[in-house]
């Protein structure tokens, strides 16, 4: 038979030669990465199309943010799992497509990684397995029986806010991601039905009833189990040797508002290696802690390779573990579809005020406007009688979504563009989602409500301190305008700042620095970690 051409002969025998040194140069390469031990962690993959070889990644970024919804990728970059069936959860794979664009930030395969191995442990230790009711089996015991494989982190209710506890979840998830234990919440009743599951195959309830649950609800700052007692009363007695034998079956750490020197311990380095040692841990909390994970030295490497971008925490944790039960979904699209949907521009004004700051409704009201009106976030109104305006070319349809507990807010706003013209020409639609889908609905699932439709605003203009607005732009991704405090019932000038960074505040954030072994400005200690701008002795994270 007639010979192929020297050149084709020379091609066949080179990609042979590729092919060889592939096959067994792959599997030497993957076994000497031991950050490249699973072949789906590198997040890359190579299609071949008309000759041509594409990386799929690189597809994907060159895609314009703001393309349609239905196009856009429901599993959020590898955020989420797709083995949950969308009937059981709906919001899970669609609340992201009620979004004007796609998210920006993409999570690190890294954390993607790690997400789908913490499902595979919750699976294996979660409640109704043979590892979980062997581990129960150890709590009665006066001393800890040694390191087990299935450790946990039970998350105790706390009074407060529903924002306050989506948060402190949010925190305590990243801490049982960090400490490879398995999260369960024991929760209260007025949180029963808020969200869905959001691990495949498994529940995050603790069952209620048995001997942890009874135990749990005793649990307070000063207790016997609390950490900060114990490790206090071992350090006086200048017990060094803390062996795992000596240490209790299960322990408490308190870390809501009121939490005290010996608690901010949980924050050092030391007292995470002992904490290590203990397979119960239960935590109270009402805060946004997560910031304090990021000083402890022995988390600061894979926190890293978690959050290359470490402002992303809360969007990329919130994102994976809220998901609005299907009861709670309707309620959200029966008011999005119809009054939201259709603007171009949608901007969520989150309006809250203190006990502990009041301020009169005039007052508060004058500082919302200016800040609306100084950044430009809001058309000015003519207040001349008859005067109209023609819209600017290109001008844009603008909602402002208004959540307050005081409707006297979106009724002035109201108003205000209703009686008189703007004058760029815009109009402006004020809505109100007070009685969303009528009907006795409890107060959290409309605080759920309202903090999933100011996620889906373009702009986000909140009250400093209010951790329903952080929850809502958190998930939005969008860096807020934040309305500083009021001081002596005026005012703040100036009204409002934009803040630098899209995280939460944690609020009551501790004072001792662990490296140095001394009160100091935690603030000052990590680049990344520094203060808030609506709370100056908070700390927030920063990119």
């Amino acid at each position: 038979p007639p010979q192929p051409p020297a050149a084709t002969r020379s091609a066949v025998w080179l990609v042979g030669l590729l092919v060889t040194l592939c096959f067994f140069s792959l599997p030497l390469f993957l076994a000497l990465s031991p950050n490249l031990s699973d072949v789906w962690h590198l997040g890359l993959s190579v299609t071949a199309r008309h000759g041509t070889m594409v990386s799929e990644n690189a597809t994907a970024q060159s895609e314009s943010s703001d393309s349609a919804p239905a196009s856009r990728d429901r599993l959020l970059g590898g955020l989420l799992s797709p083995d949950v069936s969308e009937g059981s959860c709906l919001s899970r794979y669609a609340s992201s497509l009620h979004r004007s664009r796609a998210s920006p930030h993409s999570p690190s395969p890294y954390l993607a990684s790690r997400l789908r191995k913490y499902e595979a442990l919750h699976r294996k230790c979660g409640p109704g397995t043979l590892s979980y009711k062997k581990s129960l089996m150890q709590l009665p015991s006066p001393h800890s029986m040694g390191l087990v494989e299935c450790r946990y982190l039970v998350w105790a209710p706390t009074s407060g806010h529903i924002g306050d506890r989506v948060l402190s979840i949010a925190s305590a998830f990243l801490y049982a991601l960090l400490t490879r234990r398995v999260l369960l919440l024991q929760l209260a009743d007025d949180m029963a039905g808020l969200f869905c599951e959001p691990f495949p195959g498994a529940t995050w309830e603790l069952p209620a009833g048995g001997f942890l649950a009874d135990r749990i609800k005793g649990l307070r700052r000063g207790s016997d189990r609390s950490y900060g007692n114990f490790i206090r009363a071992a350090k006086n007695n200048k017990d060094d040797d803390l062996r795992a034998e000596s240490l209790p079956p299960y322990a408490y750490v308190h870390l809501e508002h009121d939490y005290q020197q010996p608690e901010q311990l949980f924050f050092c380095d030391e007292d995470q290696t002992v904490l290590g040692n203990i397979n119960w841990v239960i935590l109270r909390s009402n805060l946004y802690f997560a910031p304090g994970l990021f000083l402890v030295p022995q988390f600061e490497e894979e926190l890293r390779w978690m959050f290359p971008a470490s402002d992303t925490a809360f969007h990329h944790v919130g994102r994976y573990l809220f998901h609005p039960s299907n009861e709670v979904w309707e309620l959200i699209t029966s008011y999005y579809t119809p009054y939201m949907a259709s603007f171009q521009e949608k901007i969520g004004l989150q309006i809250a005020t203190f006990a502990w700051n009041p301020v009169p409704f005039e007052e508060y009201f004058k500082q919302v406007s200016a800040c609306t009106s100084q950044e430009k976030i809001l058309p000015e109104v003519d207040t001349t009688p008859g005067v109209l305006h023609e819209a600017a070319a290109g001008a844009t349809s603008k909602a402002v979504l208004v959540s307050s507990e005081h409707p006297e807010y979106a009724e002035k706003l109201k108003s205000m563009y209703h009686e008189h013209a703007t004058v760029t020409g815009e109009t402006v639609s004020v809505l109100q989602p007070v009685d969303v889908g009528g009907g006795n609905h409890s107060h959290n699932q409309k605080a759920v409500v309202e903090m999933f439709l100011q996620s889906y605003c373009d702009v986000s203009v909140v009250s400093g301190w209010s951790t329903v607005g952080y929850v809502g732009h958190g998930l939005a991704g969008v860096k807020p305008w934040l309305l500083l405090a009021p001081r002596n019932q005026t005012a703040a000038d100036p009204p409002c700042v934009q803040a630098t960074s899209m995280e939460p505040c944690f609020h009551a954030a501790p004072s001792y620095d662990c490296r140095a072994k001394k009160k100091g400005d935690l603030g000052a200690v990590l680049r990344h970690v520094r203060h808030c701008e609506d709370v100056g002795d908070g700390l927030k994270l920063f990119d």
